[in-house]
């Protein structure tokens, strides 16, 4: 017998931003795989017209390794039949009104046809460019919200934010969504339209004082964390989702909404097969500075609680979320989908699994010799790490910097290398900081409901699992996400 959620994607017409994203890749290759009777999927994509969507559909979706399970049980022909018949890519931006939908006709069809709405768009950069991350994170949520609207038959929209919207305070957060003009800071109440009138005033002026292409990106970006920090949240991403959030709450009426908080996403667990991922996410950063032999010592509380959550983990949630919902008037629903509260891993212990990794597997250098990483330093606070990196390092280096100038042909590489080893340090720091000695937990009671209801549908191979308290983190991380990290991003 079907599940619930096979069963819900049954002749369905849904639309899906995000592509060619990580999780957006996930669930369409999830829906094609368990549900190939879905009606259409709409993917909308960055591209200057519906040729160049198409490619970019081709190369970056169907014919990456993520679809190879697919490949393999359908043969090529077939898999691109399927492809052909259910998925429409359309040429858009999230940023634009009408999602940038430039044809008419097509835009008719869409907004007759489509029952479910699924919004993964965002651009995840902590340090975003503020112009950016408003007409995307933010007023780009708005518009999928507005063309949701318009969709007639439109069932459910499902929003998929991030749970570190809650920003650097310590507890336990729960599901609950934001109020309008809500701060972090306690400070001035947040009014998102003057936000974008500072961002077009100051990009303005920018751009009357003749600066650089250069410079005025570096002026988006400070503008984009000073605003974040002034409300009180620790960068321009998580603030920049948190309006959308707000925007989305605000403006919804009577459609229902769905809000899955996703913390830190990693590789698949199982679906479509393990290990696979794409790009370094979140601390993918750390494990290939430290596997490459770049990282001797790092700010990190051994004892902070890393909210890890495979992807295909997230997709089953989002998946079935939209099952529970759909059609429900009026609902605004939020979901954290991490471990953090029913299955913790801390720092400490990841850092103990990556080190015996790479000690019995290390990586290899562009010489062909294995890569020979120490245990390191961990540093809990940001004094002790400041300290450590001047004494160790910074004095050091002046003294390397110099003999170079006197000698430039003495120590030149070593300066090089070793200046280079210290700014991945500290970027690694400045940007990971709010998150590397994070205390929150992440109460999961919505989600946690949600997988008492369906204990008794039955699933086809429990394709539907989203319970963190399933996962070996030891066995995930040595034998399923650091191996997936070599082989489908370092390429190794």
């Amino acid at each position: 017998m079907d599940s619930n959620c096979v069963q819900f994607l049954g002749d369905k017409t849904i639309l899906i931003t995000g592509a060619p994203g990580f999780l957006a890749k996930v669930l369409v290759e999830k829906i094609l795989r368990l549900q190939p009777n879905v009606k259409k999927m709409y993917l909308l994509l960055r591209a200057a017209n519906t040729k160049a969507a198409m490619q970019r559909l081709r190369s970056e979706v169907v014919e990456i390794d993520l679809f190879k399970v697919l490949r393999n049980d359908l043969g090529e022909e077939y898999l691109n039949d399927l492809v052909s018949e259910k998925i429409v890519p359309v040429p858009g931006d999230i940023s634009i009104h009408n999602l940038g939908v430039k044809d008419s006709d097509l835009l008719q069809l869409m907004w007759t046809e489509i029952d479910i709405i699924i919004n993964i768009a965002a651009t995840t950069n902590f340090d975003e460019r503020y112009d950016i991350g408003l007409g995307i994170n933010t007023f780009g949520a708005l518009n999928v919200l507005n063309f949701a609207k318009k969709c007639i038959k439109g069932q459910l929209l499902l929003h998929v934010s991030t749970a570190y919207v809650c920003g650097e305070n310590s507890g336990l957060f729960l599901e609950k969504p934001f109020t309008m003009g809500e701060t972090l800071s306690g400070n001035n109440k947040l009014d998102i339209n003057v936000e974008f009138e500072l961002m077009k005033q100051k990009l303005k002026e920018l751009q009357h004082q003749d600066c650089s292409e250069q410079e005025i990106s570096q002026s988006m970006k400070d503008l984009g964390m000073t605003r974040a920090k002034l409300h009180g949240w620790p960068n321009t991403y998580v603030f920049t989702k948190a309006m959308g959030e707000m925007l989305m709450g605000n403006y919804r009426e009577n459609l229902p909404l769905v809000i899955v908080r996703p913390t830190m996403i990693t590789s698949t667990l199982a679906e479509p097969f393990p290990g696979w991922i794409e790009g370094l996410r979140t601390i993918d950063s750390v494990i290939v500075a430290y596997g490459k032999g770049r990282l001797k010592c790092f700010l990190a509380d051994p004892n902070t609680v890393f909210d890890l959550i495979p992807a295909d983990m997230v997709v089953n949630a989002m998946i079935a979320t939209a099952t529970a919902h759909s059609g429900e008037t009026g609902v605004e629903t939020i979901y954290h989908v991490g471990s953090s509260f029913q299955n913790p891993v801390t720092f400490g212990q990841l850092h103990e699994t990556t080190a015996r990794y790479f000690t019995k597997k290390p990586l290899v250098a562009r010489n062909g010799a294995p890569i020979i990483v120490s245990k390191g330093t961990l540093l809990s606070t940001m004094g002790q790490f400041s300290l450590y990196i001047t004494l160790r390092y910074k004095l050091p280096l002046l003294i390397l910097r110099l003999i170079n100038i006197i000698y430039p042909w003495s120590q030149g590489d070593k300066y090089n290398d070793d200046s280079r080893k210290i700014k991945l340090a500290l970027r690694l720091v400045e940007l990971y900081q709010p998150y590397l000695l994070f205390k929150g937990i992440f109460d999961d009671l919505n989600t946690e409901r949600l997988r008492r209801r369906r204990q008794n549908i039955k699933e086809l191979n429990g394709s539907f699992e989203f319970d963190p308290k399933s996962i070996n983190w030891d066995d995930y991380m040595a034998n399923t996400h650091i191996p997936g990290l070599i082989t489908h991003v370092l390429k190794q």
